[in-house]
Formats: structure tokens, sequence, C-alpha cells
């Protein structure tokens, strides 16, 4: 089989086709014929930076949809043939790609597998911010940082099907914006002024909850930008800076908190729970609630393309690889 790796840091350049031998599952397992791969960020962060690589070479890749190939033993409700969406620790640029059973979603009713592959880390994700860490209430605001990628663009949506008084996004560029405000932000500020356009659009007293991929100075502002009482989480570190962090004197007087998120973390700690957040997610597409923009697709063999365009700052919405030629 085909399948997507580097075998050193660096640029999209890095990313090499290789032949490697087809996965067999083992207990608990199934693999998967791989019809598409979500890119993520954190791709591009193991292949410039080592995120989460334990060696070279390493195959990126965090998603699929496509068609069990075979299943492990001790493996019920799945089988052979059947379409499926999952979430793996790593390796999904690939044709054949293993996923543990707790992480292997059947394709929800009324989706077609392209555009499945960007429910795994995206809605979960979304979900989790939104209301299980985040617990916005009807009425409240709500700032979104990245609210054109393809978490963003679905926080949004979840916010306002939440009743948000207010969905306040913020963006790289201004040509993000449009994107933006199409998937029910409100308003969307650049990342240069946020925190001073807050505080515009809101008379002053800020916001509720604020979701933040960035880190660094950008989390530090965003503090800076919460409402008494408002709540901050904080679910990446894009920005590569040192952590920023946050005690009593700052959190004390307004009574303002923190918490965190990973997808991947609670694959690990928490696969139930996990599987209970993505079950809840999922229905939030097939009843309409949200909609899963994919804004490009790229061949398998075209991956190092994928993440220059992500790179660069300038996509929106969802990009996905196709294993078919």
């Amino acid at each position: 089989m085909r399948a997507v790796e580097f075998q050193e840091y660096g640029g999209p350049e890095v990313l090499r086709v290789v032949e490697a031998h087809t996965p067999e599952p083992t207990a608990g397992q199934v693999t998967i014929d791989v019809a598409y791969v979500g890119v993520n960020f954190a791709d591009l962060k193991a292949r410039a930076e080592g995120y989460r690589v334990d060696s070279l070479p390493f195959r990126p890749g965090l998603e699929v949809s496509g068609r069990i190939r075979a299943v492990g033993h001790e493996v019920e409700g799945l089988r052979p043939g059947q379409e499926v969406v999952a979430l793996v620790n790593s390796g999904a640029y690939a044709e054949v790609v293993v996923a543990e059973t707790a992480t292997v979603f059947p394709l929800p009713e009324g989706l077609d597998l392209r555009t499945a592959a960007a429910l795994p880390t995206v809605l979960p994700t979304a979900q989790a911010l939104i209301h299980e860490v985040g617990r916005l209430r009807v009425g409240e605001s709500v700032l979104v940082h990245g609210a054109a990628g393809g978490i963003g663009t679905v926080a949004g949506q979840l916010a306002r099907a939440a009743g948000a008084g207010a969905v306040y996004g913020v963006v790289s560029s201004l040509g993000k914006a449009e994107h933006a405000l199409k998937h029910g932000y409100d308003e969307v500020f650049t990342a240069d002024a946020f925190s001073d356009d807050v505080r515009r659009a809101t008379g002053g007293r800020g916001v509720d909850l604020v979701l933040d991929p960035v880190g660094g100075d950008t989390l530090r502002r965003g503090l800076d930008a919460l409402a008494v009482f408002g709540r901050l989480v904080s679910f990446g570190n894009a920005s590569g800076a040192e952590p920023w962090h946050v005690g009593q004197p700052e959190l004390y007087p307004q009574g303002r908190s923190v918490a965190g998120f990973s997808i991947l973390a609670l694959a690990q700690s928490a696969p139930e729970a996990l599987r209970s957040l993505a079950e809840r997610s999922f229905r939030t597409v097939t009843d309409g609630s949200v909609s899963l923009p994919v804004t490009a697709e790229f061949a398998l063999s075209d991956a190092a393309e994928a993440h220059r365009l992500m790179g660069g700052r300038t996509s929106t919405g969802k990009l996905l690889l196709r294993t078919a030629d």
C-alpha cells in the first residue's frame, strides 16, 4: 500500500510517498481501507517540530473515513465492508489504517465518506469546547480564535445553536472574515487587535467564554478580554510559544477560570467519554444544526501541497486528502 511519511523534520518537502506493508488488525482493532484523510494543524507541527513524534520515520494523520477491511479478535458491532469514520493516534496518511474500535464509528446516516472525514477531530472538539468544558449558557457571549478554520467553523455554529447572545471570531487576516461570518459569527476581528475590539463590541464588559488554540501571548490577552466570572478554554499551542502560567493574581479578582481540552488526550485517558462525546456531536450534523465545509481536497500523493496551504494561514474550513487517484 501507499503511505506518506517523513524521515526528518522540516518543511512540506520532507513528506514522501512510500510503499509500506499492509497492516493486519489485532484484538480490539480493525483495519480500514481509507477513502479520505482529514488534515490537521497537529500534522504540520509533527512534521516541523516533532509534536507527538516518538521516532522517525513517522506517518502523520489523525482521522479517516473509509470501509472496514478486516476485524481483529474480540471485535463486536463492526464488520468488513462497513463504512466508518475513525480517530487514530497517528498514521492516517495511508491507504490502509489500523484503528482501535473505541474510536471507530459507523458512518452517520445521510453523510458521504468525503464529508464524514471532517468528523472525528473537529466535531467532538468543538462540542466539548462549547458545552462540556466551556459550558456556554443561553445569552452568554463567546470569542473563538481560528474562527475560519475547521474547528472554528463548527464552534461558531454550535454557539449560535446553543443560544449564545453574541458570537465573536478572531482570524489571522481579513480575507478569512467572510468565511467565518457565514458560519455563526456576528462579528470577526483580526488577531492583532482582538482584545481592544472585544471591549468595544461589549461596551467594556468582555466576553463570557474564550476558546484559544493559539497559546502564548494570545492566551494572556484572551484572559484580559474575559468578563467577570468568564472562562477561557485552551485547546492548543499553535504559536509554539512557551506556556504562559496563570494563577491567583489573574483569576481571583474577577472570578475568572481557565480550563483545557485535547481530544487526543481524552482518547487515551477516557475513551468511553470520547465515544459519548463523539456520538452527541455527530448528531449535530445529521440534524442539520452544523454543516461541515470541505474547502480543499488533495490526492494523498500531494499531501505536501495540503501542508503548504494550511501552513500559509490562508486556508479556511477543512482540508482533506483522498486515496483514490
